[in-house]
């Protein structure tokens, strides 16, 4: 009986039946290499699973806990079914059909996170201005990256991992609402949210580790971020309530000089299943309008063998790039994510190119658009000037 009670936090207690071969040893690897750039972890990438648990205090009485299987696990939702999350994007301002999206996410929290991120800005619009102050253009999206990114680590991070309930990210036409289970852990007030104030994590081995790996500050600032951030981006400040879950609501923007029109909006968008692209020399004005849409010759080229990660993949070049280039260009934290979800199917599709394809492991390896990844940019641009 007494190895049911569970005293101290959530993530901190043993995960019943794992072991060490449910972790993956080349995400622990990856993870030092991380957190050695960022934090100076005193940790070289030689070091074994065991010693890095140890560091992380991730055993406990020599068992794997369960922040260790959400951080390192093979598949985590085996153990912890709902440590997912469910990702929706809506026709208009209410919970209702048809859904133009939706998406359950599985993984790691890292995983988690980077998918969930990605998944509202590859629906919302997206401005790119030229490189005339920098070798890669600069990218602006309606609601900032940094905003979205917040919110959502904050409800992996905070939330009641014993609720059966899953973290929910759901896209509005006018607002995007992130939904954990759970409540602001005391003595925190929503009040106090908005002025400085110590962290409290609800899971602070979960928090550790993300701090480690650069995710979040554990400074307390991470909702006075997202006031600053908005109130730059001309957004209202984010919202936060406590109504069954711990809910974090951020506006949109509306197009300039007109609001959001849901119709509208979800037609455009529809057509390359939610995925808006932008080029570099595409003015502000004509993204607004063919935000998400590719038409024409270039949809009948590509129906059914273009992913959302392939269609944002190719919006990132702008010559030859490294594989870093690239994940920075795209802000992906997970190296693993990128290689899996973007570049390999964009390779393997014939899109994209590597500069040096008889050593493709060769440290001055780059990579390139194909005529067939060119002709999707071109046929873009065509599109958009004829709007």
């Amino acid at each position: 009986t007494k190895d049911l009670i569970r005293f101290g936090p959530f993530d901190a207690a043993p995960c019943s039946d794992a072991e060490l071969d449910d972790l993956d040893f080349d995400r622990m690897t990856g993870f030092i290499r991380r957190a050695r750039g960022a934090r100076q972890l005193p940790l070289d990438e030689n070091t074994a699973p065991e010693a890095l648990l140890k560091h992380l205090d991730l055993l406990n009485k020599g068992q794997l806990t369960n922040a260790a299987i959400l951080l390192f696990g093979k598949a985590p939702q085996r153990f912890l079914l709902s440590s997912e999350i469910k990702c929706a994007h809506f026709h208009g301002t209410e919970v209702a059909k048809p859904i133009p999206s939706y998406q359950v996410y599985k993984g790691t929290v890292f995983d988690l996170v980077d998918q969930a991120a990605d998944f509202v800005l590859s629906k919302i619009n997206r401005w790119i201005g030229t490189r005339a102050e920098s070798v890669q253009a600069p990218r602006i999206y309606e609601i900032p990256e940094e905003v979205i990114t917040e919110a959502i680590v904050n409800a992996v991070v905070h939330r009641d991992y014993t609720d059966n309930g899953s973290v929910q990210v759901m896209l509005f036409a006018d607002r995007l609402e992130v939904w954990n289970p759970g409540r602001l852990p005391p003595p925190l007030t929503l009040e106090e949210l908005r002025v400085p104030h110590r962290s409290v994590p609800g899971n602070p081995l979960l928090a550790n580790a993300m701090y480690l790996a650069e995710y979040i500050e554990r400074m307390g600032t991470g909702t006075l971020d997202m006031i600053r951030r908005c109130a730059d981006a001309g957004l209202p400040e984010p919202e936060f309530e406590v109504a069954g879950s711990f809910v974090t609501r951020i506006r949109r923007k509306a197009p300039a000089g007109q609001p959001v029109s849901p119709t509208r909006r979800d037609s455009e968008v529809s057509e390359i299943r939610g995925k808006p692209v932008t080029t570099p020399e595409v003015s502000p004005e004509a993204t607004a309008r063919v935000t998400g849409q590719v038409t024409g010759q270039v949809t009948g080229q590509v129906t059914g063998q273009v992913t959302d990660e392939i269609i944002r993949m190719i919006a990132a070049f702008h010559g030859d790039h490294t594989r870093k280039e690239l994940q920075s260009t795209m802000n992906l934290k997970s190296r693993e994510n990128f290689e899996s979800r973007y570049l390999k199917p964009a390779i393997e599709a014939g899109y994209v190119t590597l500069t040096i394809p008889d050593k493709p492991n060769s440290p001055l390896q780059k990579y390139r658009l194909t005529d067939k990844g060119n002709a999707i940019i071109t046929n873009l641009k065509s599109s958009n000037e004829k709007q």
